[in-house]
């Protein structure tokens, strides 16, 4: 009989790990300590209000549908999603304005009406090559198991991405194939999502535009990103899978075999014959066994993070997209500063403003969310910081146009607010995507010396981001599969 598998963690890198191997008939126990699923896809109320406190958008449907397949289900029968359309707004500095669509005509048409023929000419060659990039990148790097050797690029892949300029830095790879600074800003700022600025990040980080730009935009019909998680977890227990809310892990237990169970803080001990750690990989570090160390996370050098601000509304703003974002004119600056850890000279701040579902808002009202990156706790005292940079990011918000907010209902997340949370560094992020922190050289998703142990989440390969963070649970539950069959 095959022994049990416990999964710690509630977040999507742990549920979608559970549904995968309940699917495949296996006995599996979730544990995490807050009183809902989610983990960093989470939600927060204000009074009426409701927050996304996480992710704000879905790309890539089809890995979350894949994980929904494995159980016999179509997702759009447990998760009715819609397509943003635009997929999101951005407002330069000199006030232009360009619409991101996926549809290659569409899109074509927004840059030629804003940057011209020309550059709509080069738009469309370079939108080709990011769809080569990502036809190379996609079983190499990102839905690769990065523990085994089949998972290694293979050498024709890895040479095919140079010639294409995927090693080159990115923003040197945007500026060889077009013109426009604005259009270059919008197919680079994506390198925030991985902790770097333009100049650090590599050229293989421009498939994230191809995601967003080509891939298209989704949200859920109803209840918020946070829907998502709950959806799995519906699912995870229609399959006999079970969800221990409000418990902790205190100890992952061995013996010369491997894992032989959980250890919960109440003193309750959960049996099993493989463990996923789906949470913090650094907070989880106190729950390891000495020979689960990796050398990887003796220097870890963490992504940025950001001051999130929510606010209700006593209406919703006119024509307002779900996400827009506000460039600011110090764009170099911008990354300098925060590598620094230094706030922004002038903050470019993503602005999400979803739709009215009925049950986020009191009818004929709405909910804002703002964004504004910012250094992590490693690098800034935000004690000093907080409540300048709050006042700061309430002026430019009448600024740009959304009224005074100084006495609307608000939910403000810091760099403390975040680790609280259970964040290292106080960044939501995890670890940047730099090279020595990218693919192979990402902490490792097994523990080589503790048989059994498998990790998920933000902290292995692929990475940062929710498809990504989908896909490593899903390769930790195949792993556990294959070595017990």
């Amino acid at each position: 009989m095959l022994s049990p598998v416990v999964v710690i963690g509630a977040g999507l890198g742990g549920l979608a790990a559970a549904v995968r191997l309940a699917a495949a008939g296996r006995e599996v126990t979730v544990v995490e300590a807050l009183d809902e699923p989610g983990g960093c896809c989470g939600t927060a109320r204000l009074g009426p209000y409701r927050f996304d406190t996480g992710p704000s958008v879905l790309t890539m449907p089809g890995v979350l549908a894949e994980i929904f397949g494995a159980a016999g289900q179509e997702l759009r029968h447990w998760l009715p999603l819609r397509r943003l359309d635009p997929s999101y707004r951005m407002i330069f500095e000199d006030g232009s304005r360009l619409d991101v669509l996926p549809e290659r005509e569409a899109m074509a048409e927004q840059v030629r009406a804003v940057c011209g023929p020309a550059e709509a000419a080069r738009y469309e060659r370079y939108r080709r090559l990011l769809e080569e990039m990502f036809r190379l990148e996609w079983p190499a790097f990102i839905d690769a198991d990065m523990t085994r050797l089949r998972g290694l690029a293979r050498p024709a892949a890895l040479l095919r991405l140079a010639a294409l300029g995927g090693f080159r830095r990115l923003d040197r790879l945007a500026a060889r194939h077009l013109r426009d600074p604005r259009l270059i800003k919008a197919h680079t700022f994506q390198a925030l999502y991985v902790g770097l600025s333009p100049r650090r990040a590599l050229g293989i980080y421009a498939v994230i535009a191809h995601m967003d730009t080509v891939g298209g935009v989704y949200f859920p019909e109803r209840g918020g990103m946070h829907a998502i998680p709950v959806a799995m977890a519906a699912l995870l227990e229609k399959l006999g899978g079970g969800i221990r809310h409000g418990v902790r892990a205190r100890r992952v237990e061995t013996d010369g075999d491997g894992v032989t169970g959980v250890l919960l803080a109440d003193g309750e001990r959960l049996p099993a014959g493989q463990v996923v750690v789906a949470c913090d990989r650094l907070a989880a570090q106190r729950l390891l066994p000495g020979p689960a160390g990796d050398w990887r996370l003796r220097r870890p050098r963490h992504s940025p993070s950001c001051l999130v601000m929510h606010a209700g509304l006593d209406r919703p703003p006119a024509g307002q997209a779900h996400h827009t974002l506000h460039f600011g004119r110090a764009w170099r600056e911008t990354f300098t500063a925060l590598a620094a850890g230094r706030p922004q000279p002038d903050p470019s701040l993503l602005i999400t403003c979803p739709e009215p579902d009925g049950e986020a808002a009191p009818h004929g009202q709405a909910t804002l969310s703002v964004l504004e990156p910012a250094p992590n706790l490693e690098r800034a005292d935000w004690g000093r910081l907080r409540p300048e940079l709050e006042a700061r990011l309430l002026g430019r918000l009448a600024e740009l146009g959304y009224g005074d907010l100084t006495d609307a209902p608000r939910l403000v997340l810091d760099p403390p607010a975040w680790a609280a949370r259970g964040h290292s560094a106080g960044t939501p992020f995890a670890l940047d995507h730099r090279f020595t922190q990218t693919a192979w050289l990402r902490p490792s998703a097994v523990a080589r010396r503790v048989p059994g142990l498998h990790f998920a989440g933000m902290y292995t390969a692929p990475g940062v981001g929710v498809p990504p963070v989908l896909i490593s649970g899903r390769l930790a539950a195949e792993r556990i599969l294959e070595e017990t069959r």
